[in-house]
């Protein structure tokens, strides 16, 4: 059984389609200026002048109620009265008013508008006020840029919708900037400097559209080969981030992001009326999401540039070839600050530029070819080490002495301008006299900086895009363990505590907690007494630990509530009597409820890991990872991430702390088993997503060694009891959606579990495809797609990391059997469309378990995930011949409708309204 490939290009999905996606504010054909005026130097004038001098194929409408004309063009008292279809709406009109002439605009069928207004969120409360009665009229029937911004162009269409001076010229580059006074000075730049744009946007305070809307929009625009970002404040975390992770492994996505410091924080926050995150977490999701930051709005564009011309480093080893020491010395400085390292030169490569480069050269990366270099050596020691494997890339630097032939030298590079694999870089220093050498290079698609530092850090920007990028293919181990975690038990637990009346749990209850998602904790026992303590130390055995048990205090080394490596009965009663004294005089004896007992763990050559997570304003829950002990705030080695987690990503996680060094094993020490290490983290960020009450956690320390991981304390704190579970926080990125995991048997008895797929079922889904035969694959794809091509890892990694907001991939997994693993023997998948709320779905069901009922069942739960995502239609384009999917779909109530020229069949189901009677009809 197969289906058709899904498509979007339907005839009666036309309106639709414009009615929500971007097009009416990119692409008008009409345009209305509400508060169009004469009146020099005002808002409204600038933009009509701007619109009506800058043709964009359409008609401008200027509203104004008290004139009839404005710059010589028939004005309209109101939107109602303007005599064609308006697609974009263009308001310049004091705040006040700008609700009732939405909702004007609304009534009309405008489905794009313009908010350039300021005085909104930005002025406090009654801006609130304000946003919110355009939204309760625009929502679900119009698309809006603004309030607060400059405008929109599109140059390549010739639309300037804004107040600048100027029109951006044409090009291929999306700018978007969330200050306007931004987007002023870039655009004066950019005239300057002959930059173009195939978009150009101020988005002020996105009430509506925001940046995962934008990124879509442009990631799918085939004029817009990288996307450039100033972004103040982040709005909807995870429309930004599934948007981000989809576009930007096609083309680059380049944000510069301030509010690093404390000070520039609070700045962007008062200007854009919205709270700002943690920087740290911030720097963690573009990670996460392949997102490259920049410092300055200088490397915006040069990065741009430079990945639109070279290709991605794989590593971060740069070889540097100068004719001067010293810019050299400066690039080396460069990139290893900026996390680079200077590549080995392989013994080859060595022997080869000893053979022709003068006795004195360097011998050594940076390969110094001398002063009096000419062209011809340049261009053979560039060769050498552009071929040399100890290597990710090469930058050239050239500094104009008397024997320079800058000119001469830039052409014979030109052969060499592309190595595959990696980037090559230039800096051709100095002034008037180097610049046709500059232009030779930049027109032979080698990038070039006017000083080696700055080339030596976009090589390294290089390497962190490179990095980003890497983790949203590669495939992860898989952990048996994180299918099998008692996520019933652990509510049950968090329940019980909620239920107290508590928002910590204690020491007991969070160790529970822990081992429902296997992550290994040391015995613990409560003593509420000495004798019971004294008692529950013999039983477990010494060396013994006490530690405070109470339900209010969180940090027991604080009012000293740990004592460790007790050797008899004697010095546990002496570590009761002292615990106990302690708390009463530093916080109180209310605070003593007893201690815990614990058995001693000594691991040799064991580390102290922190294990935690904690909620960010912004995203979230957030992951930490890091060196723990006692003195995890003095040492601050550690890193975040966004769950959930896979083997892939808990191991970038800890790549970016300084212990993950010493845990490879240093100084004789044996490495830590990483992989369960990384599986550990897994599950952890498994129980921080899925376990919504949670509120913030500590494992510290978390003891690692070659031979053992184990959880010595935890800490869990729950949000309050009063918080109602519609304020929960939510994940930026969304959870493994375990509702949709079910369980089912075929027609002939045999059981099989449907489930979401997973980014861990590559190899499981090679085997799938494997097995098909040539009629399933092409009524599928409506070509026979060849098995190198099904089962490539770049294909597979598309669909087995599925956003499940974007998408739900569900699989057909049979049980192990004869001695083998688990199988996968069907897939299904509802993607959403993109700018509308209906879907296509797509089925695929492995020939031997075709005619069992498996495509019925598998449909049948696509459509209630569909409705349970509040879709709207959902639908596919099947084969005339494929009658057996014909029939499925039939069977679930799916309209269907045949075309006789394509010779396919759409099958439709309306979800707004109750299961329609099947119906078969014919049409071309």
């Amino acid at each position: 059984m197969a289906d058709s490939l899904p498509t979007t290009d339907r005839a009666h999905d036309v309106l639709r389609q414009e009615f929500q996606s971007l097009d009416p504010i990119f692409k008008p054909r009409n345009v209305a200026v509400i508060g169009a005026t004469e009146n020099s130097g005002a808002v409204g004038r600038t933009l009509l002048w701007n619109l009506i001098s800058n043709p964009f194929g359409g008609t401008v409408f200027p509203v104004n109620p008290k004139r009839s004309s404005v710059l010589g063009i028939k004005a309209y008292p109101n939107i109602a009265a303007v005599p064609a279809r308006v697609d974009l709406a263009v308001i310049v009109t004091p705040a006040a008013s700008v609700p009732g002439l939405l909702g004007e605009c609304v009534d009309a069928g405008v489905p794009g508008a313009i908010i350039i207004s300021a005085g909104f969120k930005e002025m406090g409360p009654p801006g609130v006020q304000l946003e919110q009665q355009i939204m309760e009229r625009a929502r679900g029937k119009m698309r809006i840029i603004g309030p607060n911004c400059l405008g929109v162009m599109n140059p390549i269409g010739g639309l300037n919708a804004t107040f600048a001076k100027g029109q951006a010229r044409p090009g291929h580059v999306a700018f978007i900037s969330q200050s306007g006074a931004l987007c002023t000075a870039v655009l004066d730049w950019s005239l300057e400097e002959q930059v173009g744009f195939s978009a150009f946007v101020s988005v002020g305070s996105m009430l509506d559209v925001g940046w995962g809307d934008l990124i879509d929009y442009l990631g799918n625009d085939p004029k817009t080969s990288s996307i450039l970002i100033y972004m103040e404040s982040i709005g909807d975390a995870r429309a930004f981030l599934s948007a981000a992770r989809e576009v930007a492994l096609n083309k680059p996505i380049i944000v510069i992001k301030p509010g690093r410091s404390e000070a520039a924080a609070k700045a962007a926050a008062s200007h854009t009326g919205s709270l700002t995150g943690s920087d740290e977490v911030l720097e963690a999701a573009f990670r996460r999401v392949g997102v490259l930051r920049v410092n300055d709005i200088a490397d915006l564009f040069s990065m741009a540039e430079t990945l639109a011309k070279q290709p991605r480093p794989r590593d971060n080893r740069l070889c540097i070839v100068t004719n001067a020491g010293g810019p050299g010395v400066l690039a080396t400085d460069a990139l290893i600050a900026n996390g680079g390292d200077l590549a080995p030169i392989s013994p080859e490569s060595m022997s080869e530029l000893n053979a022709f480069l003068p006795a004195a050269w360097s011998r050594n990366n940076p390969v110094d070819v001398l002063g009096d270099a000419g062209a011809d050596r340049y261009a053979r020691a560039l060769e050498i080490c552009a071929k040399d494997p100890h290597n990710d890339g090469v930058l050239v630097i050239l500094t104009p002495q008397d024997m320079t032939e800058s000119t001469q030298t830039a052409e014979a590079l030109r052969k060499h301008a592309h190595v595959e694999g990696k980037p090559v870089l230039a800096s051709w220093m100095g002034g008037v006299e180097v610049e046709a050498g500059k232009s030779i290079l930049n027109r032979a698609g080698v990038p070039t900086f006017d000083y080696p530092d700055i080339a030596a850090r976009a090589f390294c920007s290089m390497v962190r895009y490179s990095y980003n990028l890497r983790a949203l293919y590669e495939t992860p181990s898989m952990d048996e363990r994180a299918r099998n975690v008692d996520r019933e038990g652990a509510r049950a637990l968090v329940d019980g505590v909620r239920a107290s009346g508590r928002t910590l749990m204690d020491e007991f209850e969070s160790k529970q907690l822990m081992a429902a998602y296997g992550i290994p904790t040391v015995r613990t026992a409560i003593a509420r007494s000495v004798d019971e303590a004294s008692a529950l130390a013999r039983e477990i055995g010494y060396p013994a630990v006490l530690k405070l048990y109470s339900a209010t205090i969180t940090h027991k080394t604080d009012v000293g509530g740990v004592k460790l490596d007790l050797l008899d009965d004697g010095a546990v009663r002496r570590a009761f009597a002292e615990i106990q004294e302690s708390v009463a005089q530093k916080a109180g004896a209310e605070h003593f409820q007893g201690v815990t007992v614990q058995p001693m763990i000594a691991l040799k050559d064991a580390y102290e890991i922190i294990l935690g997570s904690s909620i960010d304003p912004q995203f979230g829950p957030v992951l930490l990872f890091g060196a723990g002990g006692q003195l995890v705030e003095v040492f601050k080695d550690r890193s975040l991430a966004l769950p959930p987690l896979n083997a892939t990503l808990a191991l970038r996680m800890m790549e970016q702390t300084k212990i993950f060094r010493a845990l490879k094993g240093v100084r004789g020490r044996k490495p830590v088993d990483l992989e369960a290490l990384g599986h550990l983290l897994v599950r952890f960020s498994q129980m921080v997503i899925e376990q919504r009450w949670i509120s913030e956690i500590d494992i510290n320390p978390l003891a690692v060694s070659a031979e053992r991981i184990i959880a010595l304390d935890a800490r869990v704190v729950l949000h309050p009891p009063e918080t109602p579970e519609s304020a929960l926080p939510r994940s930026a990125i969304r959870e493994y959606p375990t509702q949709y995991v079910t369980e089912l048997k075929g027609k002939d008895g045999q059981a099989f579990t449907i489930r979401p797929i997973r980014p861990e079922d590559e190899p499981l889904m090679v085997k799938f495809h494997q097995k098909l035969s040539e009629r399933t694959v092409r009524l599928r794809y409506f070509y026979p797609m060849q098995l190198d091509l099904r089962t490539a890892h770049e294909r597979l990694t598309r669909v087995c990391f599925a956003d499940y907001d974007r998408e739900m991939a569900l699989v057909v997994e049979a049980p192990p059997a004869g001695g083998e693993g688990r199988e996968i023997i069907g897939v299904g998948r509802l993607s959403k469309l993109p700018g509308t709320n209906d879907s296509e779905f797509a089925l695929l069901i492995s020939d031997e378990h075709q005619r069992k009922g498996l495509g019925s069942r598998l449909l049948s739960l696509l459509v209630q995930i569909a409705r349970d995502e509040r879709l709207s239609r959902i639908s596919a384009d099947i084969m005339g011949e494929n009658v057996e999917m014909q029939r499925v779909a039939q069977k679930l109530g799916f309209r269907l409708t045949r075309d006789l020229e394509e010779s396919t069949v759409r099958a439709e189901l309306i979800l707004s309204t109750s299961a329609t009677t099947p119906v078969v009809e014919t049409t071309g």
